[in-house]
């Protein structure tokens, strides 16, 4: 089994209160990041950082991004206890773990094994059972996943491709960065209407690039 948390509660109050400050104020997604606890996400080194609102780095060259851009992306994602959620690039898995607070289904796809592993082995020792993670390509999903509610993106991409529009459900919501990997970068929020679907830019951001294929290494 995984170590407990061990942070203060001071520490997660303040994580808390930060959220709120910010304009978090959905309390659903609120007492998601409350139990999640996210210094097992971070790499041990910077435990002492895990509740900070920053970014941090983790293993392959990627990063756990910082906990109000967390909580903004999935009070924007409208979640539902019946919904099946997808998430492109798994990382340490920590936006997996708070989406399965909020969602029945859980489905995480991520190219890196080695972070594939990892993650598997955090959910298990959380007793986060309604999590899937799967090695491979985010932008080539397998059919057999079927389609899903709705669909958050963890990587900047050039533009979001129909391969994932399409796995949308009537009234589903997609959420993505979009933008260059060394510009300027629009967090973008599409809904599936009977009329098609309707675009709305969020804030800016910054992410890492989401790359096609499986990694090679690691």
């Amino acid at each position: 089994m995984m170590a407990a948390s061990g942070q203060s509660g001071r520490e997660k109050l303040n994580f808390q209160l930060s959220l709120r400050r910010r304009g978090i104020s959905d309390q659903t997604v609120l007492r998601a990041l409350e139990d999640v606890p996210r210094d097992l996400f971070v790499d041990p080194r910077d435990k002492e950082f895990a509740y900070a609102d920053t970014a941090l780095g983790i293993a392959c060259g990627q990063t756990i991004s910082q906990p109000y851009v967390v909580a903004y992306m999935t009070e924007q994602l409208r979640t539902h206890p019946r919904h099946r959620a997808l998430e492109i690039g798994t990382g340490s898995g920590y936006q997996a773990a708070v989406l399965s607070r909020l969602c029945r289904i859980v489905v995480t796809v991520e190219r890196y094994r080695t972070l594939v592993d990892a993650a598997r082995r955090r959910f298990a020792s959380l007793g986060y059972d309604n999590i899937e993670v799967v090695f491979g390509d985010g932008y080539d999903v397998p059919e057999t996943q079927g389609t899903f509610d709705r669909i958050l993106v963890t990587a900047a991409m050039d533009a979001i491709p129909d391969s994932l529009t399409e796995r949308l459900e009537p009234g589903g919501i997609l959420i993505a960065p979009v933008g260059p990997q060394n510009g300027a970068q629009q967090l973008v929020r599409l809904r599936k209407t009977e009329a098609g679907i309707v675009r709305d830019d969020l804030i800016p951001v910054r992410f890492v690039p989401a790359l096609s294929g499986l990694a090679k290494e690691l």
